[in-house]
């Protein structure tokens, strides 16, 4: 279950931490309008350059996390950037269920 971690007043946007085990620390942070995600790891989710993927096509022939990601519905455009996500998500999705998707493939592939 995600707890609050802090909620700014002066916005929207609010702080949250999935504990998925002693190892796997993923904070959360969603845009104000809701239509991307930031995650935070503790974990190395790319070996090199920037990752971009804008299709399920090109996540399926992208790098192991990638392909792990590729099934989640909702995910419009994926960005990895050493232990940090960027997940623009399709309009009729809500953020909260991608959240709890990836949280869920991250903790699968990594442990």
């Amino acid at each position: 279950q995600p707890f609050l971690v802090a909620l700014q007043t002066t916005s929207i946007m609010a702080r949250v931490v999935y504990p998925m085990s002693e190892y796997i620390e993923i904070e959360i942070e969603p845009s104000d309008d809701g239509k991307q995600i930031f995650f935070y790891t503790n974990l190395r989710l790319s070996e090199g350059d920037v990752e971009e993927y804008d299709s399920r096509t090109s996540l399926e022939r992208g790098s192991p996390v990638a392909q792990a990601l590729a099934m989640i519905d909702g995910i419009d455009l994926l960005r990895i950037e050493g232990s940090d996500m960027v997940i623009s998500i399709e309009p009729d999705v809500e953020w909260y269920f991608v959240v709890e998707e990836v949280s869920a493939a991250l903790k699968d592939f990594f442990l």
